[in-house]
């Protein structure tokens, strides 16, 4: 279950390094507004995470990077969500999510569902030490562990199953 990947690793100076990030953004705008039309939606599945997983893993850490400071900052700006209190937290984990991915699709050429739960277990017991660290909660720290799972798992399946299919669009 691995597909060798075609990276399309995009500089700042390429206009295109934008548009794909503004689509990711859109996405991750998107997506959190639906998961939010449920109760606990956004804690449970961790949606603004997943277009910078996609975005970065198969366009590049620049794209990835993009995708992960915009979207949790528009988010909040349009919405209240994440709350801004959440903002540092949030942006240390999609900015290294968007490392992660980024350097394991440079590194291994292809994607598979183990790649990509290499890269969510990385950004997310990473990002829980910094939220540990930031809140002085151990419990606040771990809560993506504890209510998180289905949305990691998103990440990773559905993540793999869109990296793939854009793949077989080039």
């Amino acid at each position: 279950m691995e597909t060798t990947v075609r990276l399309h690793s995009l500089p700042y100076s390429n206009v295109r390094t934008y548009l794909a990030a503004s689509l990711f953004v859109l996405g991750n705008i998107a997506l959190p507004q639906l998961f939010h039309l449920v109760p606990q939606g956004g804690m449970t599945w961790l949606p603004i995470y997943f277009f910078t997983l996609v975005g970065a893993y198969k366009y590049g850490w620049r794209v990835g990077l993009l995708t992960a400071l915009f979207s949790p900052l528009i988010n909040s700006w349009l919405f209240g969500m994440p709350a801004p209190a959440m903002l540092p937290i949030i942006l240390t984990k999609s900015v290294l999510l968007a490392t992660g991915a980024g350097y394991a699709a440079w590194h291994f050429k292809k994607v598979s569902v183990l790649l990509l739960f290499g890269v969510v277990l990385f950004y997310q017991v990473l990002g829980s030490l910094a939220e540990w660290g930031y809140t002085g909660s151990l419990m606040a720290g771990l809560q993506d562990f504890r209510i998180g799972i289905p949305g990691m798992l998103l990440q990773v399946f559905g993540g793999y199953a869109l990296i793939r299919y854009v793949m077989a669009k080039r």
